[in-house]
């Protein structure tokens, strides 16, 4: 099952990926994505399954952005690909067809593609302008998330869509209207004092959305 509330790691002077992911789960949270640029394999390879020796400690999932070989070494949960990653149909290959593969979509041709080539799930943003991605999508806007879900549905594709991309909590019940099943964030809860308060607010946000506005999650997970 795809969770309804993801968690992008995020580092800064003040805090390293492990610290954050730690202060997240314990926060609540259960859905964790080890995103890691710029540094060699070999160094992402030591935080992921350190990362993941977290999560299973509260039973949580962990998923890691692009380094396929990466998520298989460290028996993480899955990988998600970017536009200009790995293919999802190499994913695929790479980490075994009992993983989670994770997309990133811009548009609906996107969306629509990664379906067909075999995503789990799909991250569909920017919602707005994020200093946390270089080289950034253009910005979709509630508008664009209104109209690409209305192409979701009569394209009759059920697939959990992720909103991503500068959100914050006041967001949540107008994205939800759209049809995306959930939303990941990253700066927002990272190394923040009441994050244990926020996660408990936003899955109850999430639990009381009717599912007549949800598609259908995958099960294949």
């Amino acid at each position: 099952m795809i969770d309804r509330l993801h968690y992008i790691s995020q580092s800064n002077a003040e805090i390293s990926h492990l610290e954050a992911i730690e202060q997240v789960l314990h926060a609540g949270g259960k859905w964790i994505q080890l995103r890691v640029k710029n540094k060699p394999e070999n160094e992402v390879l030591n935080l992921a399954k350190a990362a993941n020796d977290l999560c299973k400690k509260f039973a949580s999932k962990l998923i890691i952005n692009d380094f396929p070989l990466v998520s298989k070494a460290s028996e993480a949960h899955g990988t998600h690909v970017g536009k200009n990653d790995i293919s999802i149909v190499n994913t695929r290959l790479l980490i075994g067809s009992n993983k989670i593969i994770g997309a990133t979509a811009n548009t609906f041709e996107d969306l629509q593609n990664a379906v067909t080539a075999g995503a789990n799930y799909i991250g569909l943003g920017p919602f707005r302008f994020t200093s946390t991605k270089q080289n950034l999508s253009p910005i979709l806007g509630l508008e664009g998330y209104k109209k690409i879900m209305e192409q979701v549905r009569n394209a009759h594709i059920n697939i959990p869509v992720i909103a991503i991309g500068g959100i914050i909590p006041e967001d949540l019940p107008a994205l939800l209207k759209t049809g995306i099943y959930g939303l990941a964030l990253s700066g927002i809860l990272t190394n923040k004092p009441d994050t244990d308060l926020l996660i408990k607010q936003l899955y109850q946000e999430l639990q009381n959305q009717p599912s007549s506005h949800l598609l259908n999650p995958s099960e294949s997970c």
